[in-house]
C-alpha cells in the first residue's frame, strides 16, 4: 500500500444546524430556499408524536439534547435552531437552549418563538392576527407566552387539528384565505401564521400586498433569525418584508 499524503481545508463559510421533527414534511424545503446559498446547513430529527397535544409536546424535551448530539460532532456551528413553534411554548425557550447546548457544540441557538419576538421587536409591531393550526390548549398556550412578552394576538384563529399529516397538508389557499381574513381587523399590525409544517413561504407576498400588513411565518422568522444571529444578510426574494424592512 502507497500511504497518500491529503491536504486538510480550512472551512470558514457560517454553519447552521436544524433539528426538526419526525412528522415536520415542510422545513427543510423552505429552509432551502431562505438560506444564502453560502451557508452549510446540517440537519437532525427529533421524535415527535403524529397528533399535538401539550403531552407529546412536552415529550419532546426528553429527546432534544439527544437530536442535538447527532449533529456532526467536529463542526463548530454559529446557530443551531429547533423547529417547532408550539413545542418551544411547551417546553420552554431557556429549556430548549440548555439542551440544544448540550447535545451540539454552537455559540447560539433559536426556535420560532425568540425568532417571532424578534422578528416582532425589529419591524416595530406588538399586535399580530394569529393564526394557528391546531387545538385549543396548544394555540392558547402559545398566546401565553406571546403575551408574556408584550406581543399582544387580539385576533386568533385556527384550524383546529391535531393531526401533522394533515397540516402539512393543508392547501395554500386555504391558508391565505384565513390569514387576509384576519388580517382585515383594524386592531392588529401584522399576521403570524404559526407552525412549521404550513406550507406558508408561497402565499406570504400576495397576503402582504392585498393587507399592507407585514406577514411572518413559523419558518419565515426563525431562517431570517438564524442568520441574523450569525451576521448573515437573509435578503431571500419573494418571502415578505421581514426580509427587505
Amino acid at each position: 500500500m502507497v500511504r497518500i499524503p491529503y491536504d486538510v481545508e480550512q472551512r470558514d463559510e457560517p454553519r447552521l444546524g436544524l433539528i426538526v421533527l419526525q412528522s415536520d414534511e415542510t422545513i427543510e424545503n423552505d429552509f432551502r430556499r431562505l438560506l444564502p446559498s453560502e451557508v452549510t446547513l446540517h440537519i437532525s430529527r427529533v421524535p415527535s408524536g403524529e397528533e399535538v397535544t401539550a403531552s407529546t409536546l412536552s415529550e419532546m424535551e426528553n429527546h432534544i439534547g439527544q437530536s442535538a448530539g447527532l449533529l456532526p460532532r467536529p463542526a463548530r456551528f454559529d446557530v443551531v435552531g429547533y423547529g417547532c413553534t408550539s413545542g418551544t411554548s411547551v417546553i420552554g425557550v431557556k429549556k430548549i437552549a440548555d439542551l440544544v447546548h448540550g447535545g451540539a457544540n454552537t455559540r447560539a441557538v433559536s426556535e420560532p418563538v425568540s425568532a417571532l419576538i424578534a422578528a416582532c421587536k425589529y419591524l416595530g409591531v406588538s399586535r399580530l392576527a394569529l393564526l394557528s393550526p391546531y387545538v385549543a390548549e396548544v394555540s392558547s398556550r402559545m398566546r401565553n407566552v406571546l403575551a408574556e412578552n408584550g406581543i399582544e394576538t387580539p385576533v386568533f384563529g385556527s384550524f383546529e387539528t391535531a393531526e401533522e399529516a394533515v397540516v402539512a397538508r393543508i392547501t395554500g389557499p386555504s391558508a391565505a384565505g384565513a390569514a387576509q381574513d384576519l388580517a382585515q381587523d383594524p386592531a392588529v399590525e401584522a399576521v403570524f401564521i404559526s407552525c412549521t409544517n404550513l406550507r406558508t413561504l408561497d402565499i406570504i407576498p400576495d397576503i402582504e400586498q392585498r393587507t399592507g400588513k407585514p406577514v411572518l411565518s413559523s419558518n419565515q422568522v426563525l431562517a431570517w433569525h438564524m442568520c441574523r444571529l450569525c451576521g448573515l444578510d437573509a435578503a431571500a426574494i419573494g418571502v415578505g418584508k421581514l426580509f427587505s424592512a
